[in-house]
């Protein structure tokens, strides 16, 4: 019985996953949508990443708390400039890696 559960909430997460995704598709692909609207939706991406980006580098602890002076912290600042210049993804992870082993050198 325990398998048939497992199928079940398998496939239920698959239909409530499939459902969600597929009825704005449904009901929005014949419209115009306004380009405020589409401009909107395009930074809906980059706002979820920037708050999960932020909550890694940024706090620490239990309970959480600000935290600024830690090592990846530090080391974000940099690569975030070196991303901005190269505007290159292998360059700004191996920068990254490269600074974030330094810096844990140096502590």
């Amino acid at each position: 019985m325990l398998k048939m559960e497992y199928l079940l909430l398998i496939v239920g997460m698959g239909l409530v996953t499939y459902i969600s995704r597929y009825l704005p598709l449904f009901f929005l692909a014949q419209r115009d949508l306004p380009r405020w609207f589409i401009e909107w939706l395009d930074m809906i991406p980059v706002a979820i990443l920037s708050a999960l980006v932020f909550s890694e580098i940024f706090l620490s602890g239990s309970p959480r708390h600000l935290d600024i002076l830690q090592t990846k912290s530090l080391v974000a600042i940099p690569t975030f400039i070196i991303a901005l210049k190269t505007k290159s993804l292998g360059g700004t992870v191996i920068s990254g890696m490269i600074l974030f082993w330094l810096a844990e050198r140096i502590n």
